[in-house]
């Protein structure tokens, strides 16, 4: 499904000149409200986190203009041919690992009904995750981080490396829950049907499928057992109005200890989707988790219209790089021990 479904004719207006056949109308908004289909993106600089340099979640005009002007002499500077005079990277140099060929992180700050944002958090005001200890609950994450930055890591086993060298969840949390944006591959596709909604995301090929029933009482007895966590949880969903609400518990516990966004067993995030315009979809999510954090938090963004399609997310070219990460290691463990003796 292309995104100029939603741009086409079908939003045209316009009376019909004398003889001609008459211009298709706009959509009424009551059409639009339960109409996601097509593909979105959520490319943007801003992140969930309100970083230091920007104190209030609305950001002023001169502000966002000053962002996206940087972010254009940025990708400018970034598309540049090479020097070639100048001497080829070194090894080990694991921040060389992409061009600016991948990179489409948007043209600056997120815009909510109008509004630059400064962080996706709302709720608390200051824009953080309310953890009660970060270190904890980031620790693998943190230390994944630390080894891909390094290219140094033990490496004992495939289990040993990240959810994502393993190509087995989306970059950056990209499905969630809850969904995030990452420096590329940043487009959806939603579908909704009587009985499902289906999000298909260009990040790493995930998908997830969420039954529709007819309440949130009705939805949420429909959770499977607790000892059930799948990647990405367990999620079900109910219209309330114009707005599809989805709750998603049992976060697989692997991924729970190696995401940005960490939700334990006694956890649930709460997403809400809304069509408030035909080029604005709003996203909603509140995270209750009294394992990980102080207090519930809350917060906001909205999908724009992409351009084009969703595209095949191919990883582990050929399937030599986890065999060649591992190699690597052993190779590293042997020089090691030779320069012991």
């Amino acid at each position: 499904m292309a995104a100029v479904l939603l741009a086409g004719p079908a939003f045209a207006q316009g009376q019909a000149s004398q003889g001609q056949a008459p211009a298709p109308q706009a959509p009424a908004p009551k059409d639009l409200a339960r109409n996601f289909e097509g593909v979105w993106t959520n490319a943007t600089v801003t992140r969930l986190e309100r970083p230091a340099n920007f104190s209030q979640l609305v950001v002023t005009k001169e502000q966002a203009d000053a962002v996206a002007k940087a972010t254009t002499a940025r990708v400018a500077a970034a598309n540049r041919p090479s020097d070639l005079s100048k001497g080829a990277f070194k090894d080990e140099n694991a921040t060389a690992g992409y061009d600016s060929f991948w990179i489409d992180s948007g043209d600056g700050l997120m815009r909510v009904r109008g509004q630059a944002r400064s962080s996706f958090i709302t709720s608390p005001a200051n824009g953080k995750m309310p953890f009660r200890n970060r270190a904890k609950s980031l620790a693998l994450m943190t230390r994944d981080g630390a080894e891909y930055q390094s290219g140094k890591g033990a490496y004992t086993d495939p289990e040993d490396l990240p959810l994502r060298e393993r190509c087995l969840i989306a970059q950056s949390d990209a499905g969630g829950p809850v969904m995030l944006n990452a420096i590329y591959n940043n487009n959806y596709s939603f579908v909704v049907t009587p009985g499902y909604f289906v999000i298909n995301l260009e990040m790493n090929h995930d998908v997830r499928i969420a039954p529709i029933f007819a309440s949130a009482k009705e939805a949420r007895a429909h959770h499977q057992p607790a000892v059930i966590r799948p990647w990405l949880g367990d999620t079900v969903a109910w219209w309330e109005g114009d707005t599809l609400v989805t709750e998603t518990r049992n976060v697989n516990p692997i991924q729970e200890g190696r995401t940005l966004t960490p939700v334990s067993a006694q956890g649930a995030v709460t997403e809400r989707f809304t069509r408030i315009a035909k080029d604005e979809l709003l996203y909603q999510f509140t995270v209750d988790d009294p394992v990980h954090y102080t207090q519930s938090w809350s917060g906001e963004y909205s999908f724009k219209p992409a351009k084009g399609q969703i595209y095949e997310y191919a990883c582990h070219e050929g399937n030599y790089a986890m065999a060649g990460i591992l190699r690597g290691a052993r190779l590293a463990e042997a020089a090691a021990a030779r320069r012991a003796k």
